[in-house]
């Protein structure tokens, strides 16, 4: 007996993405988080059960928000998977509110991609002026959740001899026809119905949503039949698709039986040794199954061999993805096991996306870590065959010579580290762009041009470099400018990097630097007390040295400077008020304005000597100062509290003089004025002599 498995028999690609997921999800977290599926998993009794007792368990819509509030009273995390059918809009509306509620429940949505594009269709496609009509089973959980996303009329019928007499009763009316199919739909019945509708109505919108997947076990499984004397078709006695390949292979192979497991095998299969046998099965049946199908017609063993092959620790292997989390990838490895890779063996990228990183169905390259049958996981890692395959590019770009761009990731002793062309590279903190002692830091998160310098074959380690980039290029553009810079331009520049010294500034493609001198007209210890990277600021050429290369560049202007200001309105002579903000042996300095200070010497501070400024001031008192001279050049301000006490003293004395010679002033009329009232009395006593 010759006995042959088609070769896309079993899980389709979007079934075995929901068990993948469900499978290392119960492996990872079975026993500290309550797993429900919306409903059986897949149309599969036997899988169910064996989900059931791993402590997956299927649950109705009606009973979600009771099992949330079980698993919170129980201090357990809850996790309800969408099955590959998906559900209906209300129902996934519903589980959302649940999650919102209990923020220890989450939802894990394994609607088949194929399905998924459906519910976009009828969402988008449907309105009040169209007729949506879906070639499927109207009960089918599927077709239940795509017909909740249609709004105007909407209908689901089974065969195309139903849509015609659907639509043979409204023939008079203007709606556009919208028609599509169940994913699993017969595909013959699919094409006759696509073929009568479009040459009876011009006005519609065909498309074409059986998946592909199920196009070609279809299309496989009926050539395996038309060649075998008997057909075997394995699934669930629920499954649609199953129900649908054993219609197609029973038109083909009269000799075609349905079983969903091996025990309803009948006994003349088992033993018939001259005849071909073609085994065929829905998407929906697990591959344990159909090889325990062809184990009772064929060598088991000899099949598992060939068809699970065995991992093993080290090897690099590819699988297809079948599902994707936000923390890990699972694969299918073609084995017993299911692939995982986590996040940190995909990328060292904070905050990476995994979801835009991967796709569904397509092939990755990854290096197994670890094999745990018992779990039926296998621990894997892109990384590793991404760094593997990275090593050779920059082998090969060190040769070369070429300019690569790289993001740095971290700022280490010594220097940065980078990804560049997938590949850890190391870059000194002389090569990388920054001045001695500079801040390394603002580089982090930065793309930045390097050039592979060095590499360690034996020890798989790379060197590279930013400044050897920067310096070609700043010298490409300062050949280009150089012709047109003069001194005293003017630029608004972007500051690039600080060091103690200064800040370095990019003027249009070329920096210079700015002296902690030229950014403040008070003396300061660090550039960032001025400026910041990043920012824009307005600078002018002050000198260009051609041999070296350098242009120095001014920013401070007299408008900044506060001593300018002051004494520009203030002259000797003006008093002002002052705070006092530090003292030295040979007198107090205080502040006159922001930023401005004067010195008032010991020997100005009080009318008699003082020994320490401390004995008669304190820091940040307030005092009356008046300016007693103005150094322009040196910048310097001398104020004086005694000369405002020498005047108020002078000021004291003059006004006790006046008073004094007011008082005898006074005194004198006094005496005066009594003298006359005398004369005046004694006057008719007084004898005139007579001559």
């Amino acid at each position: 007996m010759s006995v042959t498995i088609a070769k896309n028999a079993g899980f389709c690609f979007g079934v075995k993405r929901a068990t993948d997921f469900v499978e290392a999800l119960a492996a990872r977290e079975g026993s500290r988080t309550d797993i429900y599926t919306l409903g059986s998993l897949i149309h599969n009794r036997h899988y169910n059960e064996a989900l059931a007792a791993r402590g997956v368990r299927a649950i109705e819509i009606a009973d979600a928000a009771a099992a949330a509030e079980k698993a919170v009273a129980a201090g357990r995390a809850c996790v309800f998977i969408i099955r590959t059918h998906g559900v209906p809009k209300e129902d996934e509306e519903r589980l959302h509110a649940i999650a919102e509620r209990f923020p220890s429940v989450r939802i894990e949505d394994m609607t088949c991609p194929f399905v998924k594009r459906i519910h976009k269709i009828a969402a988008e496609e449907t309105n009040e002026d169209t007729r949506f009509i879906l070639l499927g089973t109207p009960t089918h959980p599927e077709v239940l959740g795509i017909m909740s996303h249609a709004v105007g009329e909407k209908v689901a019928l089974p065969s195309f001899s139903e849509i015609e007499g659907y639509l043979s009763l409204r023939q008079n009316d203007q709606k556009t026809l919208i028609l599509a199919a169940q994913t699993t739909q017969n595909l013959q019945e699919w094409k006759k119905t696509q073929k009568n509708l479009e040459k009876l109505y011009t006005k519609s919108k065909i498309f074409d949503t059986i998946c592909s997947v199920t196009e070609n076990k279809q299309t496989e499984a009926v050539a395996l039949a038309a060649s075998s004397d008997r057909m075997v078709v394995v699934g669930g006695t629920d499954s649609s698709n199953t129900g649908k390949l054993y219609e197609l292979c029973r038109g083909v192979c009269p000799d075609t039986i349905r079983i969903e497991s091996a025990s309803e095998l009948p006994e003349e299969y088992k033993k018939d040794a001259h005849k071909n046998v073609g085994i065929a099965a829905g998407a929906s049946t697990p591959r344990g199954i159909i090889l325990e199908v062809y184990k009772a017609m064929e060598n088991f063993e000899q099949m598992l061999e060939e068809s699970l092959k065995t991992l093993h620790t080290g090897e690099t292997v590819t699988g297809i993805v079948t599902a994707i989390a936000k923390n890990e990838v699972y694969l299918d490895l073609g084995a017993k096991v299911t692939g995982v890779i986590a996040y940190d063996q995909i990328t060292d990228e904070p905050n990476a996306d995994l979801a835009a990183m991967f796709k569904v169905g397509e092939e990755v390259r990854v290096f197994v870590i670890r094999v745990d049958d018992g779990k039926g996981v296998a621990t894997l890692s892109k990384k590793r065959v991404d760094s593997d395959k990275s090593w050779e590019n920059i082998q090969a770009l060190a040769e070369s010579g070429e300019a690569i761009e790289g993001k740095v990731i971290d700022a280490v002793k010594g220097g940065l580290v980078m990804i560049a062309a997938g590949y850890r590279v190391f870059v000194p903190a002389s090569q990388s762009g920054v001045e001695r002692d500079g801040d390394l830091t603002p580089l982090v998160g930065t793309v930045q041009k390097v050039r592979i310098i060095d590499i360690d074959k034996q020890k798989k380690r790379a060197v590279a470099s930013i400044r050897a980039i920067q310096r070609e290029e700043r010298k490409a553009k300062e050949e280009a400018l150089r012709a047109t810079l003069e001194v005293g331009q003017r630029f608004t520049g972007i500051v690039k990097n600080l060091t103690k010294y200064g800040a370095f500034v990019d003027i249009g493609g070329v920096d210079g630097m700015v002296h902690n001198s030229e950014l403040s007209w008070r003396p300061i210890k660090h550039p960032s007390q001025v400026v910041s990277v990043g920012q824009e600021i307005e600078v002018y050429i002050k000198e260009i040295d051609v041999e070296k290369g350098r242009i120095s560049l001014g920013y401070k202007t007299p408008e900044m400077d506060e001593f300018y200001q002051f004494v520009k309105d203030h002259a000797v002579g003006d008093v002002v008020e002052a705070k006092i903000v530090s003292m030295t042996p040979f007198g107090a300095f205080a502040e006159v304005a922001p930023n401005v200070d004067g010195l008032i010497h010991i020997s100005k501070i009080a009318l008699e000597k003082v020994a320490r400024p401390e004995d008669v001031l304190t820091m940040g008192q307030i005092v009356t100062v008046k300016i007693t001279d103005i150094d322009r050049e040196n910048r310097k301000l001398s104020l004086s509290i005694r000369a405002l006490l020498e005047e108020a003293r002078r000021a004291e004395e003059k006004a006790a003089y006046e008073a004094e010679r007011a008082e005898r002033a006074a005194a004198r009329k006094a005496e005066e004025e009594e003298e006359a009232r005398l004369r005046e009395e004694m006057a008719p006593y007084i004898v005139k002599t007579i001559d």
